[in-house]
């Protein structure tokens, strides 16, 4: 009898399917959610920059968005698993991670695009935790790095049209309040397409089954390292908006390319995410070294050479973007039991928020004074986690 027509694997193969479609499905999602606030963020420094904003205002807004946005993954995470409402908190935190972007053509001050920029990131936060957790019970079926990956892809190829909408609006001199404005229409796109998999697959928990296994109460060691690991990735990692703002400010990028140049990122970010996903199935911690020596070329790059060399920074950065994005969440899964899975991704969240806060504000704050020392604090922050993945990778191999 052909193993692969037993009834046992008729089921697995049924499952496997089924959890590949949800994937995909979420991925659709995070696509048209990436085209709305990926464009957004490929042109809020220079955006900021024009209505007024300094270096060190940009660099605090940043950080504060992301700051907000974790802490609030913390919580989010811990109800998702008390009350099992992962779709609930999901489809609450997309409409207000989407419908504020448009709502940047309106403002009229700094400020106040500000406070949007860092409701932006609160939406993402609130719904981050629940809808990994949901992806993570799916990429038990297809290998968590290939999994995450492959929503990584997908997620990305909304992050590589949105900029280039936007850039397109810059190119015709519509101004940045168009550009904006123009994100209506795949923000409601978002909305539409995740009430359609709420009802597609209700219960998405039932991709992995739970184990029976008595857990420990707390995390394991392995965890903890890891933790520790990620943070000091975020404390050097520059965001985005501090490049752009640097690339307006300096005049080494044209206003109009720097969108362009985000979409290149994105390509490269998606593709990074298949790639290092797959490797993280195949090799576990020990891509996430290679992942950070890359990473710590991005700053001396992005801050202190020329066009090329700048543009060289950022697709740079849009590979360990990719990394993160797929590796780092596909770990929390294999470190983490099944039913406290929001929760880790909470936790996890809520301290990397925490030092990418105070990466980007001393980053933000060090461009008005000392480029170099910013470029100094990003490589070194960089190569401090290489360490800790390696002894993550230990602990996890011996246990």
């Amino acid at each position: 009898m052909n193993p692969e027509s037993t009834p046992q694997a008729g089921a697995a193969n049924g499952l496997r399917k089924r959890a590949t479609a949800f994937i995909v499905l979420v991925g659709v999602v995070s696509l048209f959610a990436d085209m709305t606030y990926e464009a957004a963020r490929s042109i809020t420094g220079p955006y900021l920059a024009v209505l007024g904003a300094s270096g060190a205002a940009v660099g605090l807004i940043a950080g504060a968005g992301e700051l907000a946005g974790y802490a609030l993954r913390l919580a989010s995470g811990w109800i998702s698993d008390r009350t099992g409402r992962h779709w609930a908190i999901t489809i609450a935190g997309y409409a207000v991670n989407v419908l504020v972007v448009p709502a940047l053509a309106l403002a009229g001050s700094w400020p106040v695009a500000a406070l949007l920029v860092i409701l932006e990131r609160c939406g993402k936060g609130l719904r981050t935790p629940a809808r990994d957790a949901m992806l993570s019970y799916a990429t038990r079926q297809v290998g968590r790095g290939w999994g995450f990956g492959l929503h990584e892809a997908l997620d990305q190829t909304g992050a590589t049209v949105g900029p280039l909408i936007v850039a397109a609006a810059l190119a015709l001199h519509e101004g940045y309040r168009f550009a904006f404005a123009v994100l209506l229409a795949p923000a409601l796109a978002v909305l539409f397409v995740v009430v359609a998999a709420r009802l597609l697959f209700p219960k998405p928990s039932d991709l992995e089954p739970v184990s029976t296994r008595i857990e420990p109460r707390g995390f394991a060691r392995a965890y903890w390292v890891y933790l520790a690991a990620t943070c000091a990735v975020a404390v050097g990692y520059a965001d985005f908006s501090l490049i752009a703002f640097h690339f307006e400010r300096a005049g080494v990028i044209p206003p109009a390319w720097i969108p362009v140049l985000y979409a290149m990122a994105m390509v490269l970010d998606g593709g990074a995410a298949l790639v290092f996903g797959r490797l993280f199935d195949r090799r576990g911690m020990a891509v996430l070294v290679i992942a950070a020596l890359l990473s710590a070329l991005v700053a001396p790059l992005a801050f202190l050479g020329g066009p090329l060399l700048a543009a060289a920074g950022v697709a740079l950065w849009g590979i360990g973007t990719g990394a993160q994005e797929s590796v780092m969440r596909a770990a929390v899964a294999q470190l983490t039991p099944v039913q406290r899975r929001a929760t880790a991704y909470g936790v996890f969240n809520l301290w990397f928020g925490v030092a990418w806060f105070a990466g980007s504000a001393a980053m933000g704050l060090l461009y008005d004074v000392s480029i170099p020392a910013l470029v100094a604090l990003s490589v070194a922050a960089q190569l401090i986690s290489i360490p800790l993945f390696v002894r993550t990778a230990r602990i996890e191999r011996h246990a």
